[in-house]
């Protein structure tokens, strides 16, 4: 079995990039349909970062970070939560825009989205350095998995 939070990451990294990339083809393609499957997406990406800190703060908790390893979590830790503040902020202006007119996206709106792009990224190369150049946490999570403390 493999850890929780890189699977449950992976779907908030997915639908968050999916959401902004089918606002962009929405909007310069005069698609106001996929307006709606980028709204479902960043709601869903909204729910899962929740998910994904809560198995990322347990997993955390069970790693034994070294040397510059700690500074690299505690940032990875603190930019987590940001986003998912971020895209609860998006969801929510987002639901506002969708229940004013479906068929509009403000500009605002694809800039923020852009934005958010850029942070998903950012979080995603601090977790694979966590992961691939220190080795956190995925040993230590799968022998508390197997022994079965977790």
């Amino acid at each position: 079995m493999d850890t929780i939070h890189p699977i449950v990451v992976h779907f908030v990294i997915a639908m968050g990039l999916v959401a902004f990339l089918f606002d962009l083809i929405g909007y310069f393609g005069r698609r106001p349909a996929l307006f709606e499957v980028s709204f479902w997406n960043l709601l869903f990406a909204t729910v899962a970062i929740f998910v994904a800190i809560l198995f990322g703060q347990v997993e955390a908790g069970l790693a034994n970070p070294y040397g510059s390893s700690s500074d690299l979590l505690n940032l990875h830790s603190t930019l987590g939560w940001s986003l998912a503040g971020v895209l609860s902020l998006l969801s929510g202006w987002r639901y506002v825009i969708r229940s004013r007119d479906s068929q509009v996206l403000p500009p605002a709106f694809l800039v923020a989205g852009g934005g958010l792009s850029l942070l998903i990224v950012v979080q995603t190369l601090l977790g694979n350095q966590l992961i691939w150049i220190y080795g956190l946490h995925t040993v230590q999570v799968v022998a508390a998995m197997r022994e079965g403390r977790l």
